[in-house]
């Protein structure tokens, strides 16, 4: 009787995986679809035209969840003894260090914000703080909270931008946000968003339904496969039940006929 890996089954079985296979492959390629146009609209709206910081956030208010990656201008004065370095940032596949300086924008005595102003793999190389006034473009970024702890307070080494372990290396306010400087100072490298802004809830929704729809194919073409591999083994398992009652039957009327040429014999 067939059995389910029979040689002459074996296309089927190829079919199915290679159907199962596909659709999964096809599922994964539109959710990345997907994904990718949340991140290109995300990336476009860094993109939009900067608007002054006050006009995005006070010097004592909590950070706006809209603003997110938000460009604004800046005009202030450095605050070059309040410089420092957050370790742990990546730069083209390279672990390195953002080099941060609070910029006083309420006035040189008034509340600042921390200015990302790039990137550097060793704060031994970073040049040395700026000084002066300055007028800048960046992208605004709520402060940051994981609840890392810095082990030491007193160098200007911290493991994350939170504005609780900046303030204290300055002597005044600052706002509840820092921003990325889009031009990074001489000698560094471009530091990249560590957040950006919130997408539409249905942009690149066609791909993730796309994706649901390839993964529920491939759902129901195992399904299928399963539920035939299931019926040959039924029908060989009732094959063989039958032909062993075929077996026994002939052997009792052989035993009756036997029984008769002997009777007949002796006879």
């Amino acid at each position: 009787m067939p059995r389910p890996l029979a040689p002459r089954f074996w296309g089927a079985h190829v079919l199915a995986v290679v159907l199962v296979g596909a659709a999964g492959w096809l599922g994964s390629w539109q959710l990345g679809a997907w994904q990718e146009h949340r991140d290109a609209q995300a990336t476009d709206r860094t993109q939009a035209a900067p608007i002054p910081l006050t006009e995005a956030i006070g010097p004592d208010d909590p950070f706006p969840g809209d603003r997110v990656g938000q460009p604004v201008t800046v005009t202030g004065r450095w605050v070059p003894a309040g410089t420092v370095y957050v370790s742990n940032r990546e730069h083209a596949g390279r672990e390195g260090y953002w080099v941060v300086t609070p910029l006083a924008v309420d006035g040189a005595d008034g509340a600042a914000l921390p200015i990302v102003r790039g990137w550097t793999a060793d704060p031994a190389d970073a040049p040395a703080p700026p000084t002066g006034d300055a007028t800048l473009e960046g992208w605004l970024q709520p402060p940051q909270g994981t609840g890392q702890v810095d082990d030491d307070p007193t160098d200007d080494l911290l493991p994350q931008l939170r504005i609780a372990d900046l303030i204290q290396h300055v002597d005044q306010d600052l706002y509840g946000a820092y921003a990325v400087a889009q031009t990074p100072g001489q000698g560094l490298d471009p530091a990249t968003l560590d957040q950006l802004p919130p997408v539409a809830a249905l942009t690149g929704l066609r791909n993730l339904l796309y994706a649901i729809e390839w993964w529920f194919f491939g759902a129901f073409a195992a399904f299928i496969w399963w539920r035939w591999v299931r019926d040959v083994q039924a029908g060989s398992q009732t094959g063989s039940e039958s032909g062993a009652d075929e077996d026994h039957t002939p052997g009792a009327d052989g035993e009756d006929t036997g029984a008769a040429a002997e009777a007949t014999s002796v006879g």
